[in-house]
């Protein structure tokens, strides 16, 4: 189930457009929650998906839209034939690598506009969740490959990283926040530059409703204990791509408890993966991200008053 904001930046769609759509041409029937707020189906998602289709590709009046919609669904009722009421969405690797492709292509020469329509049409397509781990999450390592090789500039990895990063923090608030889970500070150590999985990590404990202050790649560490003091932070991320700044990490773990003791850790990359002796094997994140939920709940949620 989807709350409006949800279902809103899913599609692309204005909140007040989907009241209006619902008040006027009764396009989808929410449900509705004790306190009156809409709540969507993903049935509610697919039909909204395709009258936006409808409209932006083919010129369509929402009225006519959803007159289409409803004699496909009586028809298909009617023939009693269990067929899809809709064409299939194309989810084929090669539909996510087209959409990948095109995508970097914008960002490599700058055509931030152009990137942003692609990522708006595949979150319509697709759905935030396909678009992150199927296309945006290949992108921006596709960007740090290329940097590394020195096939793209120093410019062309900011701009495609930050354009990238700021899709995923439109996301971070429309997940509700409960206030009984461990607050997190997510961050990568100075001199990291590499953010992917720290922004799918914080995402994933945003979905889970845990507040998360994200600082991002390159972070210093001055400044760090007082937030830690000031935000009451219970759950530290680190996150490092390179095995050389587990020594930095383990510093900074040090210092944090030595003046928090009750602070706790989790620390992903491929920089704890591949550490040959890793001083905290226990806060190391599984790598296949399948294995997350089990694990943040039997270690942390389930012994941090969750």
């Amino acid at each position: 189930m989807y709350s409006i904001k949800q279902v809103a930046a899913m599609l692309g769609i204005q909140a007040v457009t989907l009241r209006a759509w619902e008040n006027r041409y009764n396009a989808v029937t929410p449900e509705r929650t004790e306190s009156g707020y809409r709540m969507y189906t993903e049935d509610h998602v697919a039909d909204l998906r395709w009258l936006k289709e409808q409209i932006d590709q083919h010129q369509t009046s929402i009225s006519e839209a959803v007159r289409m919609l409803k004699e496909q669904k009586e028809s298909r009722s009617k023939a009693e034939i269990p067929m899809p009421m809709l064409p299939p969405v194309p989810v084929a690797e090669d539909a996510y690598a087209q959409m990948t492709d095109q995508i970097y292509e914008s960002l490599y020469h700058f055509q931030g506009e152009r990137a942003n329509g692609l990522i708006d049409f595949g979150f319509t397509m697709y759905g935030y969740d396909s678009m992150f781990y199927h296309v945006l999450v290949p992108i921006l390592i596709r960007v740090g490959d290329a940097w590394e090789e020195g096939r793209a500039t120093i410019a062309q990895e900011h701009f495609m990283t930050q354009l990238i990063s700021q899709r995923f923090y439109q996301f971070f608030h429309l997940f509700p926040i409960y206030p009984h889970l461990p607050k997190v500070l997510a961050l990568c150590p100075e001199g990291e530059h590499h953010q992917v999985g720290l922004l799918l990590f914080s995402l994933f404990m945003r979905k889970n409703g845990a507040e998360v202050l994200y600082l991002g790649a390159n972070t210093p560490e001055e400044g760090l204990l007082p937030i830690i003091k000031e935000q009451k932070i219970k759950l530290v991320c680190l996150s490092i791509t390179n095995p050389v700044f587990v020594d930095t990490c383990d510093r900074l773990i040090d210092r944090i408890r030595d003046e928090f003791p009750h602070v706790r850790f989790v620390l992903g990359g491929k920089g704890f993966e591949r550490a040959e002796h890793a001083r905290h094997p226990e806060w190391i994140m599984p790598t296949d991200s399948a294995e997350w939920q089990s694990w943040i709940e039997r270690e942390y949620f389930t012994s941090t008053g969750g």
